[in-house]
């Protein structure tokens, strides 16, 4: 007997260059089924996975050197910058979503069949040094964490973390499922750690409640100011968009128009619900961070091996450092796994070039590794703070290269249909575009300006040059 074919109604393809080509990740495109009569919970757990591989990118090593530094320096006051980061995030990986299941397309490739070829090269090159510079930070996160934890030197742990390309190979061979399960149980980890190093700091709860509200404070201060355009900077990841809007299509959901709501629906509650156990681990590092080094004389800690060093002795149990360390190591390993599939995404996507993905991978981790090796075979381990502030300010650099055109498609009834985004949604869009954007701009200028501009400048608007 045939077995019943699928009602599929086309996506909408108004103003696109080019009809919708390969599926994105062809390996896994469409491969989780989608009960078609289910409960709801049954559905939301079909659909549960690809949030969690997105909220790995929000608690990458990148993120706990800018909390660790603003708790330490600010007590609780910026848990508000670290909350409204987080619902950034929320809102852009709901557009993704959006594109991803209603186009067909993910963002790399809705761009190739948008752009004309010279601006799809230069995204696509823009994308790929954000990818690298994403990749930096967590391959020298995870080999500090090595090294805290078992005293291996820093360019060995580099080394030793591009392991994770044949994890990546083997659990995608076994299925996607596999990959995301991976990811859970290092997320479950990550908050584990945090919750018992919670327990033993003994935060005020007073305090943290209202470190969650924004005060004029966070604007007027301009330390607090350049800290908290870290923190934003160093949360919302471009590639995360880009990945997104691909791995939602590992779904089998019904493609009409009901099909698309319903996986709109679950995706972004899968989406949300990470993305909010995202916003604890982050929080917990700020935390953790005011409630040991703020009011023990210890506002200077900043770098990651510095609390790891003073952790234990200021909590006064062993237990804690160690808990830190493999926090950290769970982090890094976390954000490399769907660092190497962005990878993938981003280079079939924008240039339509699919290489074998041992190959793929292995290119994305070397660009990495090799720069992390030279720069501390040649300057020294205590560089590896400087690299990870490199890293943060390329991916500012990179963010509206990645916002811009997501807004753009989610907001044309041409290419969404009925699924283009409300007003509302397209007013606090560009809102939360132009923000993210012109305090990334901000905090590169704050970061590669000579003291001699920034005082110049700062000068002349009356203003104190914020300490870096």
């Amino acid at each position: 007997m045939s077995q019943p074919t699928e009602k599929i109604e086309p996506e909408p393809a108004g103003r696109w260059r080019r009809a919708a080509g390969e599926a994105s990740l062809p390996e896994v495109h469409r491969s989780v089924l989608v009960p078609k009569t289910a409960s709801f919970w049954r559905k939301l757990l079909a659909f549960s996975g690809p949030g969690f591989l997105i909220a790995v990118g929000y608690m990458d090593p990148g993120n706990w050197e800018t909390d660790l530094q603003g708790g330490a320096k600010f007590g609780y006051s910026l848990l508000a910058v670290v909350m409204i980061s987080n619902f950034m995030a929320i809102l852009l990986q709901h557009l993704s979503i959006k594109l991803g299941v209603v186009t067909g397309r993910d963002l790399a490739q809705a761009c190739r069949d948008h752009y004309s070829k010279p601006v799809v090269w230069f995204l696509w090159v823009m994308c790929e040094i954000a990818i690298a510079a994403c990749d930096l930070a967590e391959v020298i996160g995870s080999a500090i964490a090595l090294q805290l934890l078992f005293g291996i030197p820093l360019v060995w742990g580099c080394i030793i973390t591009a392991l994770d390309v044949l994890a990546v190979l083997f659990l995608q061979s076994k299925g996607f499922r596999y990959i995301e399960a991976l990811v859970i149980t290092l997320i479950a980890t990550i908050g584990g750690c945090f919750a018992v190093e919670l327990f033993f700091s003994k935060p005020s709860v007073g305090g943290v409640l209202l470190g969650f509200i924004p005060t004029s404070r966070i604007v007027t201060n301009q330390d607090m100011l350049f800290v908290a355009i870290g923190i934003i900077g160093a949360t919302v990841m471009p590639h995360n968009l880009y990945l997104h809007s691909s791995i939602v299509q590992t779904r089998k959901f019904e493609r009409t128009p009901e099909g698309r709501r319903e996986a709109v629906k679950f995706a972004t509650i899968d989406s949300t619900g990470a993305l909010m156990f995202a916003l604890f681990i982050n929080a917990a590092i700020l935390i953790l961070a005011a409630a040991t080094f703020h009011w023990s004389g210890h506002q200077n800690v900043a770098k990651i091996q510095d609390a790891h060093k003073l952790l234990s002795p200021l909590l006064g149990t062993g237990l804690a450092s160690v808990l830190f360390a493999v926090a950290l190591l769970a982090s890094g390993q976390n954000s490399t796994l769907t660092g190497t599939l962005a990878g993938q995404v981003v280079m079939e996507g924008f240039i339509n070039v699919r290489l074998r993905p041992w190959m793929r991978r292995l290119i994305t981790r070397a660009v990495a590794i090799v720069p992390a090796i030279l720069v501390i075979g040649i300057c020294g381990e205590d560089k590896t703070d400087q690299l990870i502030m490199v890293s943060q300010v390329v991916l500012s650099m990179q963010l509206g290269f990645a916002v811009v055109p997501l807004m753009r498609f989610t907001n044309e009834k041409a290419k969404m249909g009925e699924f283009a985004n409300r007003l509302w949604i397209k007013i606090l869009g560009w809102t939360t575009a132009t923000v993210i954007i012109v305090l990334n701009l901000k905090y590169i200028f704050d970061q590669l300006m000579p003291e001699s501009v920034l005082k110049a400048v700062y000068g002349f608007l009356h203003l104190s040059v914020p300490t870096q």
